[in-house]
């Protein structure tokens, strides 16, 4: 996957207003709009941006609870860990996950109704599933910062 310093700005952009017409993302990237619409397809076919989401906030929809959960699993072998990924895909109450080195294995973020919901979510999602040790809840005070935003480097033109 590569990309040029114009892909680049373009991505700087996207990533703090993705509702831009092509035509007001061309004039900001010194693009024509149809220059801006091709690069587009073509960064969103290469993978490089992976989606166009809305930021929504948990608490307007209801969901006031979030927390961290650290997940430990019985085993890191691959059949267990891939069964946990589908299960993290597949659930509505985690909004993202993670496989990652440390003390856990894998840290998700997730909302809840009120608390009595997110027991109910435990007891289903985890105390039912064997391959998980164990986890650890740390519930959200504040969130301070949302976003996906990714700091793009331009590449060096050699």
């Amino acid at each position: 996957m590569r990309y040029d310093r114009i892909d680049a700005r373009i991505l700087e952009i996207v990533q703090k207003n993705n509702r831009l017409t092509s035509e007001v993302l061309g004039e900001m990237a010194g693009l024509s709009d149809t220059g801006c619409q091709r690069r587009l397809k073509r960064l969103r076919s290469e993978g490089i941006i992976e989606a166009d989401v809305s930021i929504v906030s948990p608490k307007a929809v209801g969901r006031p609870i979030q927390m961290l959960v650290l997940v430990t699993l019985e085993r890191e072998r691959s059949d267990i860990i891939d069964r946990f990924k589908k299960a993290i895909k597949s659930s509505a109450e985690v909004v993202n996950g993670f496989y990652v080195t440390g003390d856990a294995d894998f840290v998700l973020y997730v909302t809840a109704n009120s608390m009595e919901d997110y027991e109910q979510f435990t007891r289903l999602f985890f105390y039912a599933n064997p391959d998980i040790k164990g986890f650890k809840t740390l519930v959200i005070v504040d969130r301070v910062k949302a976003g996906f935003a990714i700091p793009i480097e331009a590449p060096s033109e050699d």
